[in-house]
């Protein structure tokens, strides 16, 4: 699917501020729950496809498992477990880099669903930590600020020789 935006897109780094549920919303819901359906993402956020909207989709099957998708609009973390695991991590606007990150190995996340119902909903191990990636996204941090500096600019470095080979 071409609709993504590629990092250093603006829409990557610009935070979706919450409000209540709405046609417009429920609509862009729709467009990136069709968008993960086509690359079988294991989650998006709204900005992948360039949109201001605070929502994500995200599978609940575990990775090795058929994606099982749910849309949550104005997510946000309540609570993060104590401990952390490191994991691999990408991004679709950022095809063919993955790398390591530390994500907490469970999260507790208040989301609204499309009626506007406030829900409350644990998440653990890999779903966790697409949760965590995909409302840091929403919030306007793309995975590689989670990066160092040095770690960050081999990742681009890479990002860039597979730009000229493609």
């Amino acid at each position: 699917m071409s609709d993504f935006v590629v990092y250093p897109h603006a829409a990557l780094s610009s935070k979706a501020d919450p409000r209540p549920v709405d046609a417009q919303m429920v609509e862009a819901g729709e467009r990136l729950l069709a968008a993960a359906e086509a690359v079988q993402a294991y989650g998006l956020a709204a900005a992948h496809l360039g949109l201001d909207e605070p929502l994500v989709v995200i599978s609940v099957a575990p990775a090795s498992e058929p994606r099982d998708y749910r849309v949550l609009y104005n997510p946000e973390v309540s609570q993060l477990a104590g401990g952390s695991e490191m994991g691999m991590e990408g991004s679709v606007s950022l095809p063919g880099i993955e790398v390591p990150l530390p994500r907490a190995v469970w999260a507790e996340v208040q989301f609204d669903d499309a009626d506007g119902k406030r829900q409350t909903r644990r998440f653990e191990g890999f779903v966790a930590r697409v949760v965590q990636h995909e409302i840091d996204q929403m919030n306007g941090i793309f995975f590689l600020q989670r990066l160092s500096r040095l770690k960050r600019d081999t990742a681009l470095r890479k990002f860039a020789k597979l730009g000229q080979r493609g």
